[in-house]
């Protein structure tokens, strides 16, 4: 660690500490110095969202010092080299080019995911022409991104109906597979199958057992049936899928960050190419905003400020994610992987130990389901968690409009608790308050306020991973477990005792 970045954290732990009740009361502009408005939407569908982080205890002195962390660090240098095809992923000695499939990056990075994305486009279109018979599902089949991805987008987005309705499968375990066999007719679905290397064993294994159940249920020709993403095609053409329906997406393209690729098939056939479109051009506006505006006006980077400052200075180990609206009922999952698989590290890009805490433990729900689960810790369990907060203005149901008033009201409600606590002579009535939380306020869940949702989180996770000086694009951590159990497998190797027994009771000895 470089003894100017060293400094800029000291620089940081030296900050005075005042309460977000002290913070108010000193700048009545507070909110509107700590809030700002960004929009991706159209003249014909106008859209946006309003990012406000006054309610963490982010103030003048702090986001200055961590200004000059961020410049110690080679933020600005860091960023340029990530949109612009540097070679980022340093362990693994190459870029991360998932900018560049919403239209930011090398000139030759971005002339190939248009080509690609032609090319799905093509296919899509001419499924929903007929040209595969008539195709009313699609099982997808995959796991980690390439499957957390769709499945979000494809919950969030096609609550209203779907041209294809799309099953995801990423569970080994067979009861995943046979309830997706369930829903669908097999003359009537196509299988897609997601592995950035089409190797991974539980992606394979499911697609084996599909195309069984295909074929065992009178479909003629099974692999006529398969659509391949993948950024290895000459394996999935091998394997058996004609190469016309292979999609293939860039090497540099990570798996977390892949829906924009042809990870993102299942979202196209199930929405149609518009819907899939817009996801990427919401994405882009955040990308343009992230890349063109510095310090602190800067959301993604902003928003790695308080969670570098709750993380290693205040001690937080958790951060919680709560979205008021069903439609993002699974965005507390998708942001586990991208957030804790990105920078759960323990060394910076250099190989030295990482200077203090890194990626808190990411986890959420739903509103207002988790009110009264989850939230009586929140307000008065003995660990500060930060809290994010994620609505809509516009409702996604057509019921009475009571129904999402009473839901936004508790929105706003929590993070007003969570902030002024409330004194009582009774102690288990008392809060202690000064308890910090951020919100999102969209105009509207559509197409591309998801991918502006999911751009933004992708370039906050980054400007975390900077900051700490690690590496947020490889992901070694996973493999280990994957090699000891590829030991088993193979037989002849042994283990601690425990892990013997387990075996032995489970008749895998």
């Amino acid at each position: 660690m470089s003894d100017a970045i060293e400094a800029g954290w000291q620089r940081i732990e030296g900050c005075q500490h005042r309460t977000l009740e002290q913070l108010f009361a000193a700048d009545g502009g507070r909110v509107e110095t700590l809030s700002a408005r960004l929009d991706w939407g159209s003249e014909e569908e106008p859209g946006g969202a309003l990012f406000d982080w006054s309610k963490t205890h982010l103030d003048d002195e702090l986001l200055s010092a961590f200004e000059s962390l961020a410049d110690a660090a080679g933020f600005a240098d860091r960023r340029t080299a990530l949109l612009t095809g540097g070679r980022v992923n340093t362990t693994e000695n190459r870029a991360a080019e998932h900018t560049a499939q919403r239209g930011l990056g090398s000139d030759a990075a971005v002339e190939e995911a248009a080509a690609l994305h032609q090319r799905m486009h093509m296919l899509v279109e001419a499924i929903h022409g007929g040209a595969l018979g008539e195709v009313r599902h699609l099982i997808h089949i995959g796991i980690g991104g390439s499957a957390l991805g769709p499945k979000l987008a494809v919950d969030a987005l096609a609550r209203e109906g779907a041209l294809v309705e799309v099953h995801v499968v990423s569970n080994i375990d067979g009861l995943a597979l046979e309830a997706a066999f369930t829903r669908c007719n097999p003359a009537e679905t196509l299988i897609a199958v997601a592995s950035k290397t089409f190797t991974t064993v539980e992606t394979m294994t499911n697609a084996a057992s599909a195309l069984e159940w295909l074929q065992h249920n009178g479909v003629a020709d099974p692999y006529g049936r398969v659509v391949a993403l993948t950024a290895n095609p000459d394996k999935a053409v091998e394997w058996g899928v004609d190469e016309t329906r292979v999609l293939p997406f860039p090497e540099t393209v990570g798996g977390r960050y892949s829906l924009w690729s042809s990870i993102g098939f299942p979202v196209a056939l199930a929405l149609g190419w518009q819907a899939f479109d817009a996801m990427l051009a919401g994405a882009r506006v955040i990308d343009e905003h992230f890349r063109d505006t510095d310090g602190r006006a800067n959301l993604p980077l902003r928003a790695a400020f308080a969670d570098r400052y709750y993380a290693q200075v205040r001690g937080c180990q958790t951060r919680a994610v709560f979205a008021y609206d069903e439609r993002l009922a699974l965005f507390s999952g998708y942001l586990q992987q991208l957030e804790m698989e990105s920078n759960g590290k323990r060394v910076t890009a250099g190989g030295t130990p990482v200077r203090g805490a890194t990626a808190p433990v990411t986890w959420g729900g739903v509103g207002t389901d988790a009110q009264h689960a989850v939230f009586q810790l929140l307000h008065q369990g003995t660990v500060v968690v930060p809290v994010d907060f994620i609505a809509s203005v516009t409702p996604g149901d057509t019921l009475d409009p009571a129904h999402h008033r009473i839901l936004l009201k508790n929105c706003f409600a929590q993070g007003a608790a969570l902030m002024a606590g409330q004194t009582s002579d009774d102690p288990a009535r008392a809060y202690p308050g000064d308890r910090p939380s951020a919100t999102i306020l969209c105009d509207d869940f559509d197409a591309a306020t998801l991918g502006a949702l999911i751009a933004f989180h992708e370039h906050r996770t980054f400007a975390n991973a900077v900051l700490m000086g690690i590496n947020s694009f490889d992901q070694y951590g996973v493999e280990l477990g994957k090699a000891i159990a590829n030991k088993i497998d193979a037989g002849g190797a042994s283990f601690d005792p425990a892990t013997e027994a387990l075996l032995r009771a489970a008749d895998l000895a």
